[in-house]
């Protein structure tokens, strides 16, 4: 444990940020995963929960949580199956 005021406040804030980036990147697989589970079983909602996926990327994209490329790709990943259901 730090002993210096700034460094004690820069540990209870990294957490902070740590815990939020956990839950905005959980948030982001489980909204990812439906829209695949979605595609694959047909569903009539796909198109709106590929859309509401995509979305998610480009958020966690803009806050740096995942690279743009990363987020290229997973976005690319999602239309693909989503044309492939048809």
């Amino acid at each position: 444990m730090p002993n210096i005021h700034s460094a004690k406040k820069r540990v209870k804030v990294n957490n902070t940020k740590a815990a939020a980036n956990k839950a905005c990147r959980s948030n982001l697989k489980t909204t990812i995963k439906k829209a695949e589970t979605a595609c694959a079983s047909n569903t009539a909602n796909k198109e709106a929960a590929v859309r509401q996926a995509i979305k998610r990327v480009d958020q966690a994209c803009a806050k740096g949580l995942i690279h743009k490329n990363a987020a290229a790709r997973k976005k690319s990943q999602l239309a693909k199956k989503l044309n492939q259901a048809g």
